[in-house]
């Protein structure tokens, strides 16, 4: 055991400690946070708005508070862009978080004094956790590397404003410092490809123990340290290399991929970060469903999936879940967001804790003729059928075809890089289509119908989608290719990259 493990372990243990506790009492845990919030919104320009004087019970803060975007918060954040105190949350944002917006641009999340430890500390906490959980300590003692945006920070309205995971490298510790890469000199390159070759300059002889990023930018960097090492895996270069941490994504599809490269399965810790909260992380190596992070500034509300668009959605607290609903994510936080739509759509598995899986983004479904097929399916039914023909999937989307090209009637078109592509491909195909009609009983009434003919896979070129990504200046730091969309500007866009038979 190294002298930093060593040290940490106690307060591993603690952490460990206090999330059994807060989690084994989770509903009365937010019943407190609401209260909180409640006091601390009480005497702001939003409190006073929404008659916060007059609340007292969860009822009456729905019927005053309504569920509302970033196109409902932004005027008040155009006040505090002014200069303004005390408008969604006492005082000032300590930052913006700068966020791009589908409808709204560029959105500026608040982050305050009180919501910044939701976010760096569940990240340590989760960590911490794991630690305790099984023992593993020894990445403390090496070099850690947290793909990232740049922490470099401008100023919005006098507020310093960046990317979320650029202004959480500014909270990190002075005694993690020394053990953090790349160096802030790489991390402010913005160029993806530019700040990748510097990130294995500095980390290729380096004793790399843990490292963190979305999946598949993880995948191009140990691309890259094998490319200039030579060696065939990655456990050769870094043969402590022990956990992996992610978030952002569904691991799964690229398990296979990233596993093969580093040469052996690692340990991994999944996180559920976003710009305007700390969701949830994975408290139990054994589980894949992901804890609610219920007592840290966040009061969380759901929406049945179906009815988020409705203009009287119902609302339910915590305690008032069920399992196995896809729900939308509503959060109330001590940042100043009230009654606000993150996009997400999750899945509770357990109560005792309350334990989800996060099935998608309420944005990223397909229902052209009613069908709405959302992100788990997909995933599901494709991750399950090429695990059962050994297939790898490198990465994949989806798309109505509402008016094939080549007539006939409409189907869906998943769009699919593999790592090689399959000769059964026939095979891959019936049996995606066996999965989804498994899993969505309106899509096998339009396929028993004739609305809709079988799904067809296209493979495309290798390289596809981070070529696609590169076009739209996402490529690297946290973006992420959707999943499936109900138009096809992405499948148009991936269309001349299709592998022709």
């Amino acid at each position: 055991m190294g002298f930093r493990s060593f040290l940490i372990k106690p307060f591993a243990k603690y952490i460990a400690r206090s999330i059994d506790k807060w989690s084994a009492q989770a509903v009365e845990a937010q019943d407190k946070v609401f209260q909180d919030l409640l006091d601390g919104g009480r005497s702001t320009h939003f409190g006073r708005d929404h008659s916060f004087n007059k609340i007292t019970t969860y009822e009456a803060f729905r019927g005053n508070v309504p569920i509302r975007d970033y196109e409902g918060l932004k005027p008040y954040v155009e006040l505090i862009k002014e200069g303004q105190a005390d408008v969604l949350w006492k005082g000032r944002p300590k930052y913006f978080a700068k966020t791009s917006g589908t409808t709204s641009g560029v959105k500026y999340i608040p982050l305050t004094k009180e919501s910044i430890p939701n976010h760096f500390g569940t990240a340590r906490n989760a960590l911490f956790n794991y630690y305790a959980r099984t023992g593993k300590g020894s990445w403390l003692d090496g070099k850690m590397i947290f793909l990232s945006g740049s922490p470099e920070l401008t100023e919005v309205g006098g507020i310093p404003t960046g990317r979320l995971s650029g202004i959480v490298n500014h909270q990190v510790p002075s005694w993690l410092r020394t053990n953090q890469l790349p160096s802030y000199k790489t991390n402010c390159i913005e160029d993806w490809e530019t700040k990748l070759e510097h990130i294995v300059d500095e980390t290729l002889h380096a004793n790399m123990t843990l490292i963190s990023g979305i999946p598949p930018w993880v995948q191009m960097y140990y691309e890259r340290l094998l490319d200039r090492s030579g060696k065939k895996y990655v456990k050769d270069l870094f043969p402590h290399y022990s956990v992996f941490v992610y978030g952002g994504v569904n691991f799964e599809p690229y398990r296979a991929a990233l596993e093969g490269l580093v040469g052996k399965r690692l340990d991994s810790i999944e996180t559920y970060p976003a710009s305007e909260g700390f969701i949830a992380f994975q408290d139990d190596p054994n589980e894949k469903a992901l804890l609610l992070n219920a007592y840290s500034g966040i009061f969380f509300e759901f929406i049945p999936a179906e009815e988020v668009f409705n203009e009287n959605p119902t609302r339910l607290s915590l305690k008032e879940i069920e399992l196995g609903v896809n729900y939308a994510v509503i959060i109330n936080s001590n940042a100043g967001l009230w009654g606000y739509n993150i996009g997400d759509t999750v899945e509770f598995v357990s109560k005792n804790p309350y334990r989800l899986l996060v099935t998608g983004r309420i944005k990223h479904f397909i229902s052209a003729f009613g069908e709405h097929v959302i992100g788990k399916e997909v995933e599901h039914a494709m991750l399950t059928a090429a695990r059962e023909l050994d297939i790898r999937v490198v990465e994949f989307t989806v798309a109505p075809q509402v008016n094939p090209p080549e007539g006939g009637t409409p189907y869906h078109e998943w769009l699919v890089e593999f790592d090689q592509v399959p000769e059964k491909l026939n095979e891959l195909t019936d049996r995606v289509e066996a999965l989804m009609i498994e899993q969505n009983i309106y899509y096998e009434d339009l396929i028993k119908g004739n609305i809709l003919q079988k799904l067809k896979i296209r493979p495309l070129k290798s390289g596809a989608f981070r070529e696609y990504m590169k076009t739209q200046g996402k490529l690297g730091g946290q973006n992420k290719v959707p999943r499936l969309s109900n138009d096809r500007k992405i499948a148009d866009a991936l269309a001349e990259m299709i592998e022709q038979a």
